[in-house]
């Protein structure tokens, strides 16, 4: 018994000790009580998520005119604030410093790549697109029947579009340019 006493008394001793030590122990560091999070006066905007059809709702935090992060709208009926992986790395697909900001192209027969920009690439696929598309363009069958249509262009688009961005692609190329190939990537 006196033994288990002197163990006893021991073992009291160490735990006062420990928590004398532990209430003057802080959890954070000055440099960690300081911080703010970096949302905390941004502007919230509801938005939707642009990878698939299901329209998870995103809040994207906008400070000064930029995006600096998004996140799974908790009041969203869809998705209740989960997002999916592709979902989860929206900011990194808005806001993203290696994201190219020219084009490469390398002209027909070179053998090196030259640095284009974005504008020089829109004009130069809107040429090629118009003069295919006069080149292949059929207002009727030979039978007589309208068709209004080409074969010389496809269309495949991104796994990044939405339901309202596909809707308006497919107006335009099929019913603006009378493209017939249009397919999506989603199911790629």
């Amino acid at each position: 018994m006196r033994k288990y006493t002197k163990i006893s008394q021991a073992a009291r001793t160490v735990v006062t000790d420990l928590l004398q030590v532990g209430s003057k122990a802080q959890p954070f560091s000055q440099e960690s009580r300081e911080k703010t999070p970096r949302i905390r006066d941004a502007k919230v905007v509801h938005s939707v998520c642009p990878y698939c059809a299901v329209g998870c709702g995103l809040n994207v935090y906008v400070k000064d005119g930029r995006v600096i992060d998004i996140e799974g709208n908790p009041e969203s009926p869809i998705n209740h604030g989960t997002l999916c992986p592709k979902g989860s790395a929206t900011f990194q697909y808005t806001v993203n410093p290696s994201r190219l900001q020219q084009v490469k192209y390398r002209a027909p027969y070179s053998d090196h790549w030259e640095s284009k920009t974005l504008d020089w690439a829109m004009e130069q696929i809107a040429q090629r697109v118009k003069k295919t598309r006069d080149e292949t363009f059929v207002e009727r069958l030979a039978d007589g029947r309208e068709v209004n249509h080409t074969l010389g262009i496809a269309s495949l688009g991104g796994a990044t579009l939405d339901v309202e961005e596909n809707y308006l692609m497919k107006k335009l190329l099929s019913g603006g340019l009378g493209i017939v190939s249009i397919e999506n990537q989603a199911r790629i």
